[in-house]
């Protein structure tokens, strides 16, 4: 049964995210994540950059195993969160975002190695 409570939302969230893994929507549009084009400067470019990145990484193709591409999807998701926390604290004047930045880092960095760790555990026991 706990198992089946951490698969459904992994399930939901790939039925959710499917067209962007699958490559069959274009990220650039994304709500949140898109690119207004408009400022241009070494943090702005830096994030353009690393979520361009983030984005081309979590094109994928699906295995159907909800927890083997949820953990694929996840982990350069992540990535590109730990990239641009880094960047905010390059370039960030504000105490407050750098903080912020400063938790996600170890959040993610963490987080990251957890994925991969349960990643590998996974497709280790999975059937050849």
């Amino acid at each position: 049964m706990k198992r089946f409570r951490i698969a459904l939302p992994c399930a939901l969230a790939l039925v959710a995210a499917a067209p962007a893994l699958a490559g069959q929507h274009d990220m650039s549009g994304h709500h949140g994540h898109g690119d207004a084009g408009a400022a241009s400067g070494p943090a702005s470019d830096a994030l353009r950059d690393a979520n361009d990145r983030m984005h081309r990484a979590m094109k994928l193709p699906l295995s159907g195993d909800a927890d083997v591409d949820f953990l694929r999807a996840m982990i350069p998701h992540h990535e590109g969160a730990l990239e641009m926390a880094r960047i905010e604290l390059k370039h960030g004047r504000n105490a407050e975002a750098r903080d912020l930045a400063e938790r996600i880092v170890a959040a993610q960095e963490r987080e990251i190695a957890e994925m991969k760790a349960l990643l590998a555990k996974i497709e280790g026991a999975a059937p050849k």
